[in-house]
């Protein structure tokens, strides 16, 4: 029952939505189960008549209130049916074999119509829920910072966006109908084997009390198979990513046999959890049955003991056996729901999980960027780890600013505050005397640009590519950004230009390509300052070269800040500083900090620059 309120309560809202669909296909289910009982009083009625001694004869009406007025509703109705249906020793006229035929099978297609009908409905909307569940589940991950995905595997994410609803959908689509219609069914049956003999059902009801035990047990051994089974899929599901975006790494060093054996591991992990749960499923059925079974031998020697009336006791045992149907479901939609809650508490601490870069509740505007940037005292750390400390730093509009440092000085971490992927421990970065903190997240990325080492393409079209730096760009303004970006020439020679599907990653392209394609769309954002981290750094001489000439054309009449590890690709700033273990410990001119024979020189010196002597300066 807690599984079942914990998946209503987080499914209503979506449900909610389509209620002209989910309300009708509700009452369907409710009437799945008078349906059903009406099925116990036709078999009775026909085995009255059917019996030897039914001309002339009438069943006494049951003792008690109740029962004597329900004894006479259904006295009176047989004797309205009474020319429709065939008597034992009465001869046959037309009526009787229309009345015979569809005496029985007229419910059974109105039970079997609204079933249809109740499950298409509500399938209808588990569909749209569950759609707009995922679309949901996506947009929540795309608000959060960059701090969750850090600590979140690539296959936990996707398990959630994914698995996780799929489950829930199980138990919405399989779920809702039998939820509704089995109780109700089980209900009307119960008050349909009372009007036949009460007695005989408070018996029967004991049988259907020992099923309970077990299939509650059995339901918390499907939630610990699912636990584990879930887990071993989100591990092999991180695996698959790791292994196939780096399968030229896992070919190279020849690791297909060693990803092969960890695959292999963690899918009999899987089988092992996926048998618990079969387990469980399984013993469902043959439980009840037994149970079942057990129960009905034991009523048939009642019956004969205590000398029943026969008509009464076929529509009797009929109900029984017509009982065991309901239960089964039941079973299994626990077992189901078991499952499903697993999945409705992961999606739960999704939506609970915070951003922790939050966009002020009234944010400031700022449509352009007219003065500087401005660190002031700024600190970040990571856990307990210090990575910038005491950052001090004034970027005037239109300066380009080098910024150098080895591995691990805090370089990248200057960028993800730039851009507000964080926020700063302490001390604050303001655009234009504006706390990036108060200004409106979509503004302030707006005035922005980035060009990094890291391409991201997606398998789209060129244009498609390029336009994502500003949506609703014209193709004309496409075409003119491919063109500064030295990239116009490359693309027209591909099989289709500009609509050219360019694969998952670009992997169509060689680097100096997919690089050209992200200045591009640097170009078409047009943005005031812009963000080079290590634009270079992975791309042969060649290939730098022409990019280089693109950053150049495009950093022209902007602020630029260049992130570099390779530093002849500074020489052209205005400023650089250098960053060791998150200080500043070095600022100046390129040829200034060559000559001041600091970190800045040494680095250098390592990678062939030395700085231009007085006599070449004045040659």
């Amino acid at each position: 029952m807690r599984n079942l309120l914990l998946i209503l309560k987080f499914g209503w809202p979506y449900l909610r939505r389509y209620w002209r669909r989910f309300f009708p296909g509700a009452l369907l289910a409710v009437l799945c189960g008078p349906a059903n009982a009406l099925i116990i009083w036709l078999i009775k009625t026909l085995g009255t008549r059917l019996a030897p001694s039914a001309l002339g004869s009438s069943s006494p009406l049951p003792s008690g209130a109740l029962m004597s007025w329900l004894g006479q509703i259904q006295q009176h109705l047989t004797q309205c049916l009474d020319p429709w249906l065939p008597l034992m020793g009465r001869s046959l006229d037309w009526q009787q074999i229309a009345g015979g035929v569809l005496f029985v099978s007229l419910p059974v297609v109105f039970r079997s119509t609204v079933t249809y009908l109740s499950g298409y409905c509500l399938a209808w909307v588990s569909e749209r829920a569950i759609n707009d569940l995922r679309a949901d589940v996506f947009a929540k991950l795309n608000s959060l910072s960059l701090d969750f995905f850090n600590r979140s595997p690539m296959g936990d994410l996707t398990t959630r966006i994914n698995g996780d609803t799929a489950a829930l959908y199980n138990g919405l689509r399989m779920g809702f109908l039998d939820v509704i219609k089995e109780p109700i069914t089980m209900i009307s049956l119960f008050i349909g084997l009372c009007v036949v003999d009460w007695q005989l059902t408070l018996i029967a009801a004991m049988f259907l009390i020992v099923c309970f035990y077990p299939i509650q047990r059995l339901g918390q051994k499907a939630r610990r198979a699912s636990k584990g089974g879930l887990k071993a899929s989100i591990t092999q599901h991180s695996q698959l990513f790791e292994a196939l975006s780096g399968i030229r790494v896992v070919k190279a060093f020849g690791l297909e046999q060693e990803q092969l054996t960890r695959f292999r591991e963690l899918s009999r992990e899987l089988i092992h959890h996926g048998m618990k749960g079969a387990q469980a499923y399984q013993m469902i059925n043959p439980l009840i049955e037994v149970i079942a079974t057990v129960g009905f031998g034991f009523l048939t020697v009642w019956i004969v003991g205590t000398q029943r009336q026969l008509p009464d006791m076929l529509a009797f045992l009929t109900g029984v056996m017509m009982m065991q149907a309901p239960v089964k479901r039941l079973a299994a939609l626990h077992m189901t729901f078991q499952s499903a809650s697993v999945g409705v508490e992961r999606l739960q601490q999704i939506f609970a999980e915070q951003p922790t870069v939050k966009e002020a509740l009234q944010p400031r505007h700022l449509a352009t960027f007219q003065t500087n940037v401005h660190f002031d005292n700024v600190q970040f750390s990571y856990n307990d780890r210090t990575v910038l400390n005491d950052i001090n730093l004034v970027i005037p509009r239109g300066t380009k600013l080098g910024v150098a440092g080895e591995s691990g000085s805090g370089k990248s971490t200057l960028v993800n505050l730039i851009f507000r992927f964080y926020d700063p421990t302490h001390g604050s970065i303001r655009l234009d005397g504006v706390d990036l903190r108060e200004l409106a997240v979509a503004d302030h990325r707006q005035l922005m640009a980035l060009v990094s080492q890291e391409i991201v393409l997606f398998d789209k079209t060129v244009a498609e590519n390029i336009a994502l730096g500003h949506p609703g760009a014209t193709r004309d303004q496409i075409e003119d950004a491919a063109r500064h970006a030295f990239a116009y020439d490359f693309i027209q020679q591909l099989q289709n230009g500009f609509d050219t599907r360019i694969g998952e990653r670009g992997v169509t392209l060689s680097g100096g390509q997919r690089q050209r394609l992200a200045i591009a769309r640097a170009f078409v954002r047009n943005a005031p300052i812009l963000v080079l981290d290590e634009a270079t750094a992975s791309l042969d001489s060649q290939a730098e070269a022409e990019v280089q000439a693109a950053i150049d054309r495009l950093a022209e009449n902007r602020t630029v800040i260049s992130i570099a590890h390779r530093l002849s690709t500074l020489a052209n700033c205005d400023r650089i500083i250098v960053l060791r273990q998150g200080q500043i410990v070095e600022q100046g001119g390129y040829e200034e900090l060559l000559r001041a024979g600091g970190v800045f020189a040494a680095v250098a010196s390592q990678q062939g620059i030395r700085a231009t002597s007085r006599t070449d300066t004045a040659i």
